[in-house]
């Protein structure tokens, strides 16, 4: 496992863990339009830390698994943490007032999508797509 990480600090980091993303996307042989939904991806989680968290980290792996190659995204920060997981992961819930994409489109985007946050502690969410 080759894992790469961007510290989401301001808005600049976002741009930086998006091009990360793109490029093992690209060397791992995923499509432009794969490459596109993990970018995406990659900004609504970064976008999210910066917003909410402060601070916080994407990490990217180069996964393998039964023979598949694949890409994990891991969105890591000690931010305010989500009070309520299942409303957040409603469609058109914001309360940035944004488009409310956010973390349904995350888990529209990606093959799988695990989130875990505990409030006043932080929120780890884990996003994979694999490689057709």
């Amino acid at each position: 496992m080759d894992q790469s990480y961007v510290k989401i600090v301001n808005e600049w980091d976002i741009v930086a863990a998006r091009q990360l993303g793109r490029n093992v996307a690209k060397e791992l042989g995923f499509g432009i339009v794969d490459q596109a939904r993990i970018t995406t991806a990659i900004s609504e989680l970064a976008r999210n830390i910066y917003l909410y968290a402060g601070q916080g980290m994407i990490s990217i792996d180069r996964v393998q698994e039964h023979g598949r190659k694949g890409i994990l995204i891991k969105a890591s920060d000690e931010g305010p943490g989500i009070l309520d997981i299942r409303k957040a992961m409603e469609d058109g819930y914001s309360t940035s007032g944004g488009l409310g994409a956010g973390l349904p489109g995350v888990k529209r985007l990606m093959d799988s999508f695990d989130i875990d946050s505990v409030p006043g502690k932080g929120t780890l969410i884990s996003a994979t797509k694999w490689l057709r």
